[in-house]
């Protein structure tokens, strides 16, 4: 915690702060907290080991601690509400009806669980790495600095994440090294007055044990090979070629490697190189054998999908090849309809009266729905009616953000910019977008290093938590049945207040860790 009388963070000299940034990339060379170069251009890399450190923050940021622990532990009923949604095809369908015929991406995936369920989905058993994201909901609040203050504010869901949820081997290395240089008395200013930041006020990270225990219980889970052909069964990692961010996703695959016995993992690119290197048997095992394994035949028990989630990945080729591993034996991280519930069209419907009791008790209910912010479609309904007017109208927009249905950052329209975009399209094509009440966070004060340099300032963050859940299909009346449903760690990114996105990958912030009082 930092003390009462001190500056928070710490004001360096020159010197002493020239001498710590040094050590930090120091540090995120030696640890791979790094991201590839890749040419925008082109989508390859000028020079295949050419990398740069990703974006941090130099001091841990200050963070209500009891939000912290109400957001972990509302990610089982998270969890478990979603495992639900995930077994209600009917609805989900409800849910996105209105978008499939305006997103391309909507009525491709939706085209292609139609197409599975035409043959029957083999595979009973889904597997789920979700993060759900939260920020501070705080009007003019002000963070109080002694010990024994609450925060008089809130905390808001902003999104939840079903789908290759980034950012947690990145998160658990700003841990990392926010831990050690607190050891290390790092932030020891030399001027005699030493800044309090106990180990103790900093929380451990543990996504990439957590994670790949995960996959490693869903591949436990499919058992021995089911095919004479293969040689055993495995991991696959699905991924998106020329990816600058592996270092992000292969701790994962090298985790699974390490474990005693090893859990065997591979990856391969979407959409061709998976095609053109697996095949399904007639009793759908998906079987993988690229040339690099000679004749080495593979059963895929895990299909880990880190791509798949942009509309361009879905022409022919690409359908085809999630076709594929739709149909297949192998347990998906996750399942087709759990990808589709990430879509804010379904954030937006679990707003409705009575949603949220249609999947889970109405004691959970209440907690998952008191993190909830005003949410409308554009639709035709009434709700529509009022979001319609309110995106429209120069002032009151300016309380509002437009969002799409696509994962990544820098996609969403803020405030006093919604009605021009409105207007640039068909009023026909606005039913892909919801509006959403922007979370009005309080600022604090943090110094972010990054490849656009070095700057202090106002900043505010934003809190994710994973969960890791495996279910199976319900029986008898029920949604699903659970069969793991974790919290397995935390992301924790910061940005300039005056920045709208927060994506540290595509340089809209900073990796950090929270600093609760």
């Amino acid at each position: 915690m930092a003390a009462s009388n001190e500056q928070y963070p710490p004001d360096f000299s020159d010197e002493r702060g020239l001498a710590l940034i040094s050590d930090i990339i120091d540090w995120q060379i030696n640890h791979g907290s790094l991201l590839k170069h890749i040419d925008p251009e082109t989508n390859f890399p000028d020079d295949p080991s050419q990398c740069y450190p990703v974006g941090v923050t130099v001091f841990p940021t200050l963070f209500p601690r009891e939000q912290f622990d109400r957001a972990c532990g509302l990610q089982t009923i998270y969890n478990e509400l979603y495992c639900a949604m995930a077994e209600d095809e009917q609805w989900i369908f409800e849910a996105i009806r209105d978008l499939i015929p305006v997103d391309p991406l909507a009525a491709a995936l939706w085209g292609i669980h139609e197409e599975v369920k035409k043959v029957g989905y083999a595979q009973k058993v889904s597997v789920g790495i979700f993060r759900s994201d939260y920020m501070l909901d705080g009007p003019g609040a002000e963070f109080p600095l002694e010990p024994g203050k609450s925060f008089d504010g809130s905390l808001k869901q902003v999104e939840l994440n079903t789908f290759s949820c980034a950012g947690a081997t990145n998160a658990n290395k700003a841990a990392e090294m926010h831990r050690y240089f607190t050891r290390t008395n790092a932030y020891d200013t030399g001027n005699g007055h030493p800044i309090n930041i106990s180990l103790a006020a900093l929380p451990p990270n543990n996504n990439i044990a957590s994670l790949s225990g995960c996959l490693a219980t869903a591949h436990d889970t499919y058992g021995s090979k089911k095919s004479v052909v293969a040689t055993e069964t495995a991991v696959l990692f699905v991924v998106q070629p020329n990816n600058f961010n592996i270092a992000d996703e292969r701790p994962l695959e090298y985790a699974l490697w390490d474990r005693d016995p090893p859990i065997p993992a591979y990856r391969v690119n979407y959409p061709v190189d998976l095609l053109q290197y697996t095949t399904l048997t007639e009793s759908r095992e998906l079987l993988f054998h690229p040339p690099w394994l000679g004749s080495k035949c593979v059963e895929i028990s895990v299909a880990y999908m880190r791509a798949g989630y942009e509309t361009h990945e879905y022409d022919t080729i690409g359908r085809e090849a999630r076709l594929r591993i739709e149909l297949s034996m192998a347990i998906k991280c996750p399942s087709l309809l759990a990808h589709i519930c990430t879509f804010k069209r379904v954030q937006c419907a679990l707003t409705a009266p009575g949603a949220l009791e249609h999947f889970i008790p109405a004691s959970k209910a209440a907690l998952i729905r008191s993190t909830f912010v005003s949410m409308y479609p554009l639709d035709d309904s009434d709700a529509g009616a009022r979001a319609r007017r309110l995106a429209t109208d120069p002032e009151l927009s300016q309380n509002y953000i437009l969002k799409p249905s696509l994962e990544g950052g820098g996609h969403n329209i803020f405030g006093e910019d919604i009605p021009d975009f409105l207007a640039s399209l068909p009023e026909s094509q606005w039913g892909a977008y919801i509006l959403m009440e922007r979370i009005r966070s309080p600022s604090v004060s943090n110094v972010l290093l990054s490849s656009s340099g070095l700057d202090s300032g106002g900043v505010i963050s934003e809190l994710g938590v994973f969960g890791t859940c495996l279910w199976r299909e319900g029986t008898e009346g029920r949604h699903c049945e659970m069969l793991q449903n974790s919290v397995a760690g935390w992301s924790f990114k910061t940005k300039h207040e005056d920045v709208n996105e927060m994506s540290v990958v595509k340089g809209y912030g900073c990796f950090d860790t929270p600093l609760l009082f």
